[in-house]
Formats: C-alpha cells, structure tokens, sequence
C-alpha cells in the first residue's frame, strides 16, 4: 500500500514539474514575442528636438495672478528649483488644460524648448505621478487584503492585463493589423490568463474563457452591424481629424479604433458574467449529478437571467457617464430632440451601451450551452 501511495505521489510531482515547466516556457515565450512586438520605429509626428519635461518645485511665486473675486487671469511668475538644483524663473499659465495655481512647495512640471542660443521654459501642469502610482498601489492592496488569495489572482490578472493594451494591443495596431481582430486575440489572451489565474486548470475555467470570448465577439457584431444600418463609423469619431494623420503617415487603420475599444470596455462585465455563470452551473451540478443536460441547461439560464440587469445596466449607465458633458451642453442650448438624437457623438454612445449589452446578454445562453455540454459526465 505504501508502495502504492509513493508511486502515485512520485507521479504527481512529476506532473506538477512538467506543469510548471509549460507554465515557463510560455511566460518566456510572450516575453520574447513582447520584446520583439515593440521594436518598433514610430514616425515622428511633431519636432520635439530640443523639448524636454522634467520635475521640477516650486520655491517662491514672483508674481500672483490671483484676482480678489478668486479667479486667475494671466500668467503666473514663480522661481522653480529643478532636480539638478538650478532654479529658474518661468511662467505658469491660468488655462484649464495647461499651466497650474503654484504655490511653494508644489511639485510641477516644467517644459522646456531650446532653439540656438534661447530657452523658453513654463509650467506644463502639476506632477501627478506620485498620487496616481499611490492610488493605484492602495486600490490593490485592499483588493488583496478584501479579497485574500483571490484577491492577489485577480490583482495579477488586472496588471496582466494593462499590460497587454499598453505593449501588445497598442503596437500591433500600429502595425496596421486590424483593430478589431487585435483586440479579439488581446481580449482572448487576457481573459486566458484571468480567468486561470482565478479558476485554475479545470473546465469552469476553459468554459468562462469560452463564454467570454463568444460574447465580446457578438458585442462587436452587434456594433457592426448598428454600424451599418445607422450610418455611424469610427471615422465620425470627434477627435478623426487628428487620427487620420496616422492614416496618412502610417495606414494605421484608424476606423476600427471605435469598435476595438468597445471590446476592451466590455470585457471586464462580460468575464465576469461568463465565470459567475460557469461557477453557479458547476456548483449545481455537483450537488446533483443526477440532472440531465436540459435541466442543467434551465438551471444555468435561471442563474444568468439575474445577472443580465445589473450588468447591462453597469455598462450603458458607464458610457452614458462619460456622455454627461456632451449631454448637459445639449441640454443647457435647448438643442431639438432630432438634432441630438441624430448627432454622431450621441449615436456612438448609443451604440457602445447597447452593443455591450447585447454582448452580455448574449453570451449568458452561450456560458451555459459551453458549460451544459463541458460539465455533464454524459
């Protein structure tokens, strides 16, 4: 019996090596495809010979352009003492996106231009770096702390998955492959690597990552097709003027920008129906393994249904979130309802909510088929 129990413990250990050792080769094999992906020569769009921005702290205000009724008008003059330890003495802009209300001590940025003999310097904003690597740090401490080892799996995941968008998903598309098939492979690898890092190597997991990969591919689908029949593009887009200059200097495919971000956005609502989905269904079916392959499929559609609310409800409330501007401008002009209600801005809004809607709703019956048929011992 000991014998046995060695043999069968000998086995084991082997098959966890050889696990690990799979689990090292891929790591180092995206790592190889990373750093190749982004050896990569960028045109040079603007002449930023002789520009700089370096940290810089504000020491003394020269001259305030704080008025009596509260507000700024002109320039301010501070003295700024650099990381080198030279100080000098610029200007700070009252403008909302450039410039900032110094006061001593302020951590800033300051740009600087050198053309021959001259140097132009001014204040570019203040430094947020710290606080947002603060924040940042803080979000995922109390993520592992709340959420104790799944926590930290999903933490992984969550970097993992930044890091995608910013070095795989950025540079193929400047690469002019296809923004939308881009973020299908990127939305696939992410949502790989999540959803194992948080089920492990079982079929609850192989069915979330299958659920999740059907339901971003229909919430694509279904912008496409809105897409078509509407009239609206990524070339209406507000901000097309200035993507159609990697149009014109690298054929980047900039049209497809629209409806590849839309897959990014909706990702993270649609994994987590798809592993909610596959985790209750593989619950259920533990406890009674007696169910056949229908029931288990009713029992699964019952357990999506009161998902599919709160989750559409999440996505189109967030795109209509980031519309309130556009939203209170219109409201504050008294725009005509079919001027507004056939703006471009407000169409993409519309489409981005509803087609992520329509990705999580469809992948729920698409979850429960891949786990009815996964899990089922028949």
């Amino acid at each position: 019996m000991s014998m046995k129990n060695t043999k069968f413990t000998g086995l084991f250990t082997r098959k966890k090596a050889v696990r690990y050792l799979i689990y090292v080769l891929f790591v180092c094999a995206f790592a190889v495809f990373v750093i190749k992906l982004n050896q990569v020569e960028k045109t040079e769009l603007v002449v930023r010979t002789g520009q700089t921005f370096e940290k810089a702290k504000v020491v003394k205000i020269l001259q305030d352009n704080l008025e009596e009724n509260g507000t700024r008008v002109g320039e301010q003059k501070v003295r700024v003492r650099m990381l080198t330890g030279e100080e000098l003495d610029i200007t700070s802009s009252s403008g909302y996106l450039f410039g900032a209300a110094c006061k001593p001590g302020m951590k800033v940025i300051v740009m600087q231009s050198v053309a021959g003999d001259s140097t132009v310097a001014s204040v570019y904003t203040q430094d947020r770096e710290g606080v947002i690597y603060i924040f940042a740090l803080i979000y995922l401490l109390v993520l592992c702390l709340i959420g104790g080892k799944q926590g930290i799996k999903g933490c992984l995941g969550l970097v993992f998955t930044f890091f995608c968008v910013i070095f795989v998903y950025l540079p193929l598309v400047y690469l002019k492959y296809s923004p939308f098939w881009t973020a299908v492979f990127v939305c696939f690898i992410t949502t790989l690597v999540t959803m194992y890092l948080i089920g492990g190597p079982t079929r609850k997991t192989c069915a979330a990552t299958l659920g999740t990969l059907v339901g971003v591919i229909l919430a694509g689908v279904s912008a496409w097709c809105f897409s078509k029949a509407s009239g609206i593009s990524g070339y209406n887009v507000s901000d097309i003027e200035t993507l159609m200059t990697l149009w014109n200097t690298n054929r980047i495919q900039v049209g497809g920008l629209l409806f590849s971000g839309l897959l990014i956005s909706c990702l993270g609502a649609v994994m987590d129906v798809a592993m909610s989905i596959s985790s209750a269904i593989d619950e259920i079916y533990r406890q009674n393994l007696s169910l056949s392959r229908k029931e288990l499929f009713k029992a699964g559609l019952r357990v999506g249904r009161d998902m599919m609310g709160t989750d559409s409800n999440t996505l189109i409330l967030a795109f209509a979130g980031s519309s309130v501007s556009t939203l209170l401008l219109d409201y504050s002009y008294n725009l005509p309802y079919q001027q507004i209600i056939n703006s471009n801005n407000i169409g993409i809004a519309i489409m981005q909510g509803l087609a992520g809607s329509f990705g999580i709703v469809l992948s729920v019956p698409f979850t429960v088929l891949i786990c009815t048929i996964l899990f089922h011992k028949k």
